[in-house]
């Protein structure tokens, strides 16, 4: 049997994840579904702690947060592009996949003919490059919202504090993998 506090922070947990797939939907970021199903929250208690966790596929920081493009664009992590410490290839390979599964192709402007995928793939990869990709704040802002919501006592009790307590979550789950 859960205590109060950890039923109240299972609450949270539950809450956040749920507004997190629904922003996905609702936001159109949704294609594969595969981020959807790898957003997950645990609450473990055991004699002298609490511990609540978030799990969802690395690209999601990424989508939440944005990515500040080479030319433009902004970031809420500090992450841009360019700096050569991200997998390489990893950005082209998964906007083929991304444009495979929406079929999208563009059109030749001067011939009319339609694009390769891979060529409007590429047309795509640029763009986000020097643009960069926009925060969306899919998971940051049901956080937040729930936060609010946590019982004062809970929040005064263990010293949460929204910021901080989002950053640890952030940095443990994505430094892992």
């Amino acid at each position: 049997m859960l205590t109060p506090t950890a039923t109240a922070l299972q609450r949270f947990q539950q809450h956040v994840v749920s507004q997190s797939k629904r922003n996905l939907t609702t936001k159109n970021k949704n294609v594969s579904k595969g981020l959807y199903n790898s957003i997950k929250g645990d609450v473990k208690e055991s004699a002298n702690s609490i511990q609540i966790l978030f799990t969802m596929l690395d690209y999601g920081f990424y989508q939440d947060r944005g990515v500040k493009g080479v030319k433009s664009g902004r970031s809420l992590s500090g992450f841009k592009f360019g700096t050569g410490s991200g997998k390489q290839g990893g950005l082209s390979e998964g906007i083929f996949k991304w444009v495979k599964a929406r079929k999208i192709q563009f059109k030749d402007r001067k011939t009319g003919r339609f694009l390769s995928s891979q060529q409007t793939a590429n047309l795509i990869t640029r763009s986000i490059w020097n643009k960069g990709i926009k925060p969306t704040e899919f998971f940051s802002k049901p956080f937040e919202a729930a936060y609010k919501n946590l019982p004062s006592e809970l929040v005064e009790t263990y010293g949460l504090e929204a910021e901080r307590l989002f950053d640890q979550i952030m940095i443990q789950n994505f430094k892992k993998k």
